[in-house]
């Protein structure tokens, strides 16, 4: 059995003129599209759903006795999940704030050596693309790589009906989402398969230490 997580990169509860909480008829759109297929779950993580401290500290930082409950059951999701769907709106040519704020709070070492697919949408002509490309860079430092292709969802308002299915060109639609989630899952099951054989934690393994952990070697 297969788990992935859907973030859903948005904390707007409307988005004038169209219908409240566009982003969350793409998530559902991705949760009912890889639940459809064998052997697999997914589940749309929501920052409208989490409780975090107004002032930014990643579960990284916290004692273990301290860290809060809900990162420290979403830090527990995100190890054992075996890919990710990230879901932006675009923010001035970038992925969304409420994305990026969220995933910073944990460290690469529980995202790496999986893969993950770029969702963007947008209510005009573009789909949020240009978001996409900064995304690529992020979720490649965070280590769960992007796969190659990607989805992205112009005038998503028309597009989607809020239960997250096509309200037009179903089959289509489906098929250019297949298309991503497709990659997502092959390369999920490849890793999965290939770290029972081998702990890729042995060949490059996480900074414990300091950020000095990276430099290369100086006289």
């Amino acid at each position: 059995m297969a788990h992935y997580l859907i973030f859903l990169g948005s904390t707007r509860t409307s988005t004038p003129p169209a219908p409240a909480r566009l982003g969350e008829r793409v998530a559902k759109a991705c949760e009912r599209l890889l639940s459809s297929l064998p052997d697999t779950t997914a589940e749309i993580i929501d920052p409208l759903t989490l409780s975090l401290p107004a002032a930014f500290k990643p579960h990284f930082a916290y004692a273990k006795k301290e860290v809060p409950d809900d990162l420290e059951a979403l830090a527990g999701k995100i190890e054992q999940a075996d890919g990710y769907v990230m879901v932006s709106p675009e923010y001035n040519h970038s992925m969304s704030p409420a994305l990026s704020h969220l995933l910073n709070h944990f460290g690469a070492s529980l995202f790496a050596f999986k893969p993950s697919a770029i969702v963007t949408y947008s209510m005009g002509q573009w789909g949020g693309a240009r978001a996409a490309v900064s995304m690529r860079a992020f979720l490649s430092e965070l280590g769960c790589l992007p796969v190659s292709a990607m989805v992205h969802i112009p005038k998503a308002q028309e597009a989607l009906s809020d239960n997250g299915q096509f309200a037009q060109e179903q089959e289509r639609w489906e098929s250019y989402f297949g298309r991503t989630l497709g990659q997502l899952t092959w390369w999920a099951d490849a890793a999965k398969a290939h770290k029972a054989e081998q702990d890729p934690k042995t060949l490059s393994p996480a900074f414990k230490q300091s950020p000095a952990q990276r430099n290369a070697p100086r006289d």
